[in-house]
C-alpha cells in the first residue's frame, strides 16, 4: 500500500485533532439534549397524573355518603378535599364541646335575637361547622300548626345544641294548611321530599316541636340502625312508657326511611303513626337504637290538646294490619300540594295543603 508523504501528514495532524474535539462535543451536546427530552415529559406526566387521583378520590366520597350513613362506631377521622380545596378533616365522633346536661326552663322568657344576628346560620336555618367537615347531613322535620310559642321556644334551645353536635344542618317547618285534622306522619312525609329538593341530606330527625333535650350527648344524628331519641320524657315520668315506643324524636337514615317506604299517610289524629312505623323498622329487619337513658332525656312543653288533633279512634285497626298496608301506603302514594313557604335565618317553612281524612 502507498504510503502517504510524511509532510503531508504533519500539516493535516493539527486539523485532524480539531475534528476530533468537534466530534466529541457535538455528540455530547447531542446526548445531553435527548436526555433532558426524554426526562421532562415524564416528570411533567407524574406531576399531572397527581390531580386526577386527587380529584377521582374526592368524587367518590360524596357520592358513597349521599344515600348511606357512616357508622357512628368509626373511630378513624379522615381528611377530605372542600370546594375551596382546603384540606379539612371529618368532624370527630365525639363533638369537643359539648356540655352534657343543660338547664332547660320553659318558665323563662325566650329571646331569639342573638340567634338572628348568627352569621354562621345562613338563610332556611342552615347550618355547617366551619372547623372540620360534618359526617352527616341532617335535615330536622318538624309537623307544625298553631305552635308558634313552642317553635320559638324549640329554635332558642335546639339551634346552640345542633351547633355543638358540629351537624351539617337545616331545619324544615312543615304547617298543614287548613282546619282538617292533623295527620303528623304525612307531614313528615313531605318535609322528607321538599327537603331533599335543596340539599342532599342523608340523615333525617323527625322532632315533635315540644320536645327539648336535655343533655347535648343525645346526638341528632343517624346510626346504624334506626334510633330513637327521646327515650326519657318527663311526661312519662323519664321513663320509656314501653319497649316498642318510637315517638317523639326518632332518626332515619335516607337508606332507613325508603326501606320502610317511608312513614303512613292514613293516620287521620293523634297517635298510632308511631307504633305504624316500629312495626315497618321491624318487618324489614332493623331493631331500635337508643342512647344511654341518662343522655337520652327530654322535657315537654305543657299544652292542652288541639281540637283538631283528638285521639284516632282507628288507629290500634290501623297498626294490627301494617304488614299488609305498608307497600302500598307511604312515600310512594304521598299526594300534597305546597301553598305557601316562607325563609328566615332559623328555618324554612312550608305550608303543605295534605288533603282530607277518607270518609269512612
Amino acid at each position: 500500500m502507498r504510503e502517504f508523504p510524511r509532510c503531508l501528514l504533519n500539516r493535516r495532524s493539527p486539523l485532524l485533532v480539531v475534528v476530533c474535539v468537534l466530534a466529541v462535543m457535538f455528540f455530547y451536546m447531542l446526548h445531553f439534549d435527548t436526555s433532558r427530552v426524554m426526562t421532562l415529559p415524564f416528570t411533567r406526566y407524574r406531576e399531572l397524573t397527581s390531580v386526577p387521583v386527587t380529584s377521582a378520590r374526592n368524587n367518590s366520597v360524596p357520592s358513597a355518603r349521599n344515600n348511606s350513613v357512616p357508622s357512628a362506631r368509626n373511630s378513624s377521622v379522615p381528611t377530605v378535599d372542600t370546594q375551596s380545596n382546603q384540606l379539612q378533616q371529618y368532624c370527630p365522633e365525639t363533638p369537643p364541646k359539648l356540655d352534657g346536661p343543660l338547664y332547660v326552663d320553659f318558665s323563662e322568657p325566650v329571646n331569639l335575637d342573638s340567634l338572628l344576628k348568627d352569621t354562621r346560620l345562613s338563610l332556611g336555618g342552615r347550618f355547617t361547622p366551619s372547623e372540620c367537615v360534618s359526617q352527616q347531613k341532617v335535615a330536622l322535620i318538624i309537623p307544625f300548626r298553631d305552635r308558634e310559642l313552642h317553635l320559638k321556644i324549640w329554635l332558642f334551645y335546639m339551634h346552640p345544641i345542633l351547633q355543638r353536635q358540629q351537624l351539617d344542618y337545616g331545619i324544615y317547618i312543615i304547617e298543614q294548611d287548613g282546619d282538617e285534622t292533623f295527620n303528623r306522619a304525612k307531614l313528615l312525609n313531605v318535609g322528607y321530599v321538599e327537603a331533599l329538593k335543596e340539599y342532599d341530606y342523608n340523615c333525617f330527625v323527625f322532632s315533635d316541636v315540644d320536645l327539648i333535650p336535655t343533655d347535648d350527648r343525645n346526638l341528632y344524628k343517624c346510626y346504624d340502625q334506626p334510633r330513637h331519641l327521646s327515650v326519657a320524657m318527663d311526661k312519662f315520668g323519664f321513663k320509656l312508657p314501653y319497649n316498642q315506643y318510637f315517638g317523639g324524636v326518632s332518626a332515619l337514615s335516607k337508606e332507613q326511611y325508603l326501606k320502610i317506604n317511608g312513614f303512613p299517610n292514613n293516620y287521620w289524629g293523634w297517635g298510632g303513626e308511631d307504633d305504624d312505623v316500629f312495626n315497618r323498622l321491624t318487618l324489614r329487619g332493623m331493631s331500635i337504637s337508643r342512647p344511654d337513658h341518662n343522655i337520652g332525656r327530654c322535657k315537654m312543653i305543657r299544652h292542652a290538646r288541639d281540637k283538631l288533633n283528638q285521639p284516632n279512634p282507628h288507629r290500634f285497626s290501623r297498626i294490627s294490619r301494617t304488614k299488609q298496608t305498608m307497600d302500598t301506603d307511604g312515600i310512594n302514594s304521598l299526594n300534597y300540594t305546597v301553598v305557601g313557604w316562607e325563609k328566615t335565618r332559623l328555618y324554612t317553612k312550608i305550608i303543605a295543603d295534605i288533603g282530607t281524612p277518607p270518609s269512612l
